[in-house]
């Protein structure tokens, strides 16, 4: 019984090796080599799959498989966790196959090699979160029936939302230390930049706050009145109403309001 078995293994591998021989001896196609680099890639064989495809773009450079091979480089990468390898080998494809028909997915694996490299902590360097949302910069306008398209306004939303948080931890930092210039300048700065962000609703209270403590009542009014129209069961409204109830019109006026 082991010997069936030791047997069927060397076949097994005997299988394997076949397109590896043939393509050391030169009897296979540059589809067929590009479709082995593949396999390697597929297979985590990262190694392999990048002497495969650096063979087929070095020595088939007029065969269209020699532009997939790029491609395919930067994908070894990309699986590698070698980001900026990736970064660079994509921005590269992007230079010189600016029209390639999968244009929209080298943006799209471009942008998440930024993603990849940054931090989720909002507090820390949000260079490369922001590198990733200028990479995506347009990208439903300019590749509108993508298969990618959803993933990255998913990301976009995530990335966007962690930048403003950064300006909001900012702002909260300059309001706890009463510097409410400070405050009003980062706070309104985030709303113009990221108005769809989830920290809105307290920003737009501590920006009432802060409006009233400089001594401009309309405008402290005027955000109040926008964070109880906008955001009426928000705990930012709450907080306000504790803070300064003087900026809320009463809940049963609130209630009588068209």
């Amino acid at each position: 019984m082991r010997l069936v078995r030791v047997a069927f293994a060397a076949i097994l591998l005997s299988l394997a090796a076949a397109p590896q021989v043939q393509a050391a001896r030169g009897d296979v196609s540059v589809e067929e080599q590009y479709d082995l680099g593949l396999r390697y890639l597929k297979r985590g064989y990262y190694v392999k799959a990048l002497e495969q495809f650096n063979k087929i773009r070095n020595y088939h450079r007029d065969d269209p498989y020699a532009v997939k091979a790029e491609l395919a480089i930067a994908d070894v990468y990309f699986e590698q966790a070698e980001w900026d390898q990736a970064r660079v080998a994509y921005e590269e494809f992007m230079r010189l196959h600016p029209r390639h028909e999968d244009i929209d997915y080298v943006v799209y694996r471009l942008g998440l090699t930024s993603l990849k490299k940054s931090t989720k902590v909002a507090a820390r360097d949000q260079t490369w979160t922001r590198h990733a949302v200028t990479t995506w910069a347009g990208y439903e306008s300019r590749f509108a029936n993508s298969e990618h398209l959803e993933e990255v306004q998913e990301l976009l939303t995530e990335a966007k939302d962690r930048l403003a948080h950064k300006e909001f931890l900012i702002g909260e930092f300059y309001f706890r230390r009463k510097a409410y210039n400070a405050v009003i300048s980062r706070m309104e700065g985030m709303l113009r930049t990221y108005p769809d962000c989830s920290d809105v609703p307290m920003a737009l209270a501590m920006l009432a706050v802060s409006y009233k403590r400089v001594g401009d009542e309309t405008t402290a009014a005027m955000a109040a009145a926008r964070l109880s129209a906008d955001h009426p069961e928000s705990r930012a409204l709450r907080w306000l109403r504790l803070r300064e109830p003087t900026l809320l019109a009463a809940p049963e006026a609130e209630a009588a309001a068209p």
